[in-house]
């Protein structure tokens, strides 16, 4: 048989990306993925507004662009989409009755009503692993920032003109990675770079995840409440689930060492705002870095803003030019798998 033979002839793909995974970065990695095909599908482009407009709620589904109707309109006689932020809400399903394929170009399809996707025959995937290294070294470099106090030597410096001295007392200057116990909340693909990272530094590392079974860079805690009582440095990067909302709230901060530096940039709502202020107000906390947050953005009035202590990021972390390359590839290789009719790599469960 040849290749020509065991090819599905997909007539109409569309690009729906944004201002990071650019719509001309999947065209590209589509052509190199497909290869020559006797009937060249047709590619259509719609660029959705993230991030330059923030993602959020989009009826049933979450950190979507709010752009349901322009999908629905674009998605007309398309049977393949790729997309990072478009909403494939229950309404959006239903008005494309000819779409057979969704990839999403993110480490999750938290974009997609999976249960409406499934009923209609419609696979859905995604780019597991697109920014891990990216978000590993984004956090030590924020984990570096609030020990070193960074970012306040340089605002003294550059904007106020002031060779702040405090920087050298002992009171003031801040604490080291070599030999410094670090505690680790979860160790996928992110949560594992880190630790590889911080091991280099010389820290010592612990990791607390009950679901990972196997050896570990550094100790494995036997409980969340050894880990925190033990770790002068705390890092999240555990899932957001039910669960793991509030996971870190006002009874896991003061198990920390006073003066302890917490540093989170997996998911906002694994740590209790109002009780990481209170630690931050109180001296429990030394520092605390944040590179996402239970809202996004935070609101004007938001007590963070007016917390010491805190470096905050707008959920940059893993914003690498790689991360946009590695997802268009990711994503273009399902794509052909799909068209040559071999089995999906990253489905969601259940799917091929």
């Amino acid at each position: 048989m040849t290749r020509s033979e065991t090819v599905r002839p997909v007539t109409r793909i569309l690009l729906a990306g944004d201002h990071f995974v650019r719509n001309s970065l999947l065209a590209e990695a589509l052509y190199r993925a497909l290869g020559p095909l006797t009937v060249e599908p047709r590619l259509e482009e719609l660029t959705l507004p993230w991030p330059l407009e923030p993602f959020g709620p989009v009826a049933e589904v979450t950190e979507a662009s709010d752009a349901e109707d322009a999908m629905i309109a674009a998605l007309e006689g398309a049977e393949v989409c790729v997309t990072q932020m478009g909403p494939f809400t229950e309404k959006v399903l239903a008005a494309s009755p000819g779409l057979r394929l969704i990839v999403v170009c993110r480490g999750g399809p938290v974009n997609v009503n999976a249960a409406a996707a499934r009923a209609r025959g419609v696979h859905v995937c995604f780019a597991p692993g697109r920014n891990a290294a990216a978000t590993a070294e984004f956090t030590v470099g924020l984990m570096l920032s609030a020990l070193r106090r960074i970012p306040e030597a340089h605002h003294a410096l550059a904007a106020d003109g002031r060779w702040d001295a405090t920087h050298y007392t002992y009171e003031d200057c801040g604490l080291e990675l070599e030999d410094t116990p670090v505690g680790l909340i979860g160790y996928g693909a992110v949560g594992s770079r880190v630790a590889r990272v911080l091991s280099a530094f010389g820290a010592r590392v612990e990791v607390y995840d009950p679901y990972v079974r196997g050896d570990v860079h550094g100790m494995r805690a036997g409980s969340l409440e050894a880990l925190l009582a033990r770790s002068r440095v705390l890092t999240l990067h555990a899932r957001l689930t039910p669960e793991s909302r509030h996971l870190i709230g006002a009874r896991e901060l003061a198990l920390l060492p006073r003066g302890s530096v917490l540093v989170n940039a997996a998911r906002g709502a694994l740590l209790d705002t109002d009780a990481l202020c209170d630690a931050l107000d109180s001296g429990q906390l030394r520092a605390a870095a944040l590179d996402t947050y239970e809202q996004e953005p935070p609101p004007p009035g938001s007590r963070l803003f007016r917390t010491p202590n805190l470096l905050m990021t707008p959920h940059v972390a893993g914003a690498s030019r790689a991360v946009a390359e590695k997802a268009a590839r990711i994503a273009a290789a399902e794509v052909a798998r799909y068209v040559r009719g071999e089995p999906l790599a990253h489905a969601l469960r259940g799917e091929r």
